[in-house]
């Protein structure tokens, strides 16, 4: 790649002209013998600055070689101060003008660090070389796009001084470093083994939990199984009990049907069997049962005469036997009539009198028991005993008899006589 520079006659043809155009790659018109192109390469060019037994800040020569990558910038402004300071140079020649310019810089920028600064932070140092360069080689339209420190070294063994001196300080942290690292690694083993055995029996009994949990768990899925495994064996046998009765209801349906057909042929057969015992048992059985009924009615009519004959017959004697009890009954209730006159007439005389007529006749029913007794004995030590237990019987006789009918017989004379003790 590389940029033309032309200069030529312009478009109107005149000649002298001094007018310049750029073209960055591409192609462009130009007259032949008239026209005056140059170019000048883009390409990024490699620059390795050197700057020998160059004194630092204090005073210390060292010597620092770089790395820098720079490149002619496109931008027209720019390309034409390029243009400017390079066309008609070599690539080589173009080098070691940025070269020289680059190494003024870094000369200059040593002089104002220690050897400690440079050697420790080179990045810092090949900043600061860009920030400080890259103005100057900007006006010469050059860009810098790197720089980095690639050596630093001395010929009076500073450096190495200072290497071992960091490598005796590094050595000695390293020893302290040691040290502390088997302290702290005895430390640290002692916190470990705990950690690890806190970590163990958290394992423990993380693992325990979960062994439960899955236990748990297990469980819960086997009950739940054996739950679904119920409800399903349940609705299976719901199930197949609805299509049973489903079944059943089917078969029973057919066995209506059935016995609806049965019995509609046992109807016809009853009612052929019915016509056929019409025509062969009732007719004659009718005939034989009229025949039956007008003897029964001759039969029913001769009792009924009988009967009534009877009934006139007993009625009759009725009537007779009616009268006769009639007239005794009259004859009866005349007899009492009488009496009960006379007994009005003679008052507590005729009473008395009855009961008198009544007396051995009470006096048998009481000694009826006494009949069939063959021997009465009493027993007394005194002989007047026994005429004193009659005389008791016989005084207590009156109030019986008083208490019976209501007759008091110790008003009668005779029988006062007959009962008092004196006698």
């Amino acid at each position: 790649c590389g940029a033309c520079l032309g200069a030529g006659p312009s478009a109107s043809g005149c000649c002298g002209s001094d007018e310049k155009s750029y073209t960055v790659g591409g192609w462009a018109w130009a007259w032949w013998l008239i026209t005056d192109i140059q170019k000048i390469t883009l390409e990024i060019m490699t620059l390795q600055p050197k700057c020998e037994d160059v004194e630092t800040a204090e005073g210390v020569a060292i010597t620092v070689t770089g790395v820098a990558q720079v490149k002619v910038m496109t931008d027209n402004e720019l390309l034409g101060y390029a243009c400017e300071q390079f066309l008609g140079k070599t690539v080589a020649e173009i080098k070691s003008v940025i070269l020289q310019t680059l190494e003024g810089h870094l000369r200059s920028i040593l002089g104002t660090l220690t050897v400690e600064q440079i050697y420790q932070d080179r990045d810092q140092f090949a900043k600061l070389v860009r920030e400080v360069a890259a103005p100057d080689v900007g006006r010469m339209g050059i860009e810098i796009l790197s720089f980095t420190i690639k050596d630093v070294y001395d010929k009076v063994d500073y450096l190495s001084s200072l290497g071992k001196s960091q490598t005796a300080a590094v050595q000695r942290d390293a020893d302290i470093g040691v040290a502390e690292a088997e302290r702290d690694a005895g430390i640290r083993e002692a916190e470990c083994k705990k950690e690890m055995m806190d970590v163990k029996f958290q394992a423990d009994t993380r693992m325990a939990d979960s062994k439960r949990e899955l236990e748990m768990q297990k469980a819960a899925f086997n009950q739940e199984v054996n739950t679904k495994k119920a409800e399903a064996q349940l609705a299976y046998e719901l199930q197949a009990a609805k299509e049973q009765q489903k079944i059943r209801l089917e078969e029973i349906e057919i066995e209506v049907v059935q016995r609806k057909k049965q019995i509609t042929i046992e109807e016809k057969e009853i009612l052929r069997t019915e016509k056929e015992l019409i025509a062969i048992v009732k007719r004659p059985a009718e005939a034989e049962a009229y025949k039956m009924q007008q003897l029964a009615e001759a039969q029913k009519i001769k009792k009924v005469l009988t009967a009534q004959a009877e009934a006139e017959k007993i009625k009759r004697i009725g009537e007779a036997e009616a009268g006769s009890i009639e007239a005794v009954g009259k004859a009866e209730a005349e007899k009492m009539r009488v009496k009960a006159e006379a007994y009005q007439q003679y008052g507590e005389a005729a009473k008395t009198a009855l009961v008198l007529e009544a007396l051995p006749k009470i006096a048998a029913q009481v000694a009826a028991p006494l009949s069939r007794t063959n021997e009465i004995v009493i027993l007394s030590g005194d002989g007047g005993r026994v005429t004193g237990e009659v005389n008791r019987l016989l005084a207590e006789l009156p109030v019986s008899v008083n208490a019976l009918t209501g007759v008091d017989l110790s008003k009668i004379p005779l029988l006062q006589k007959m009962i008092s003790p004196q006698a």
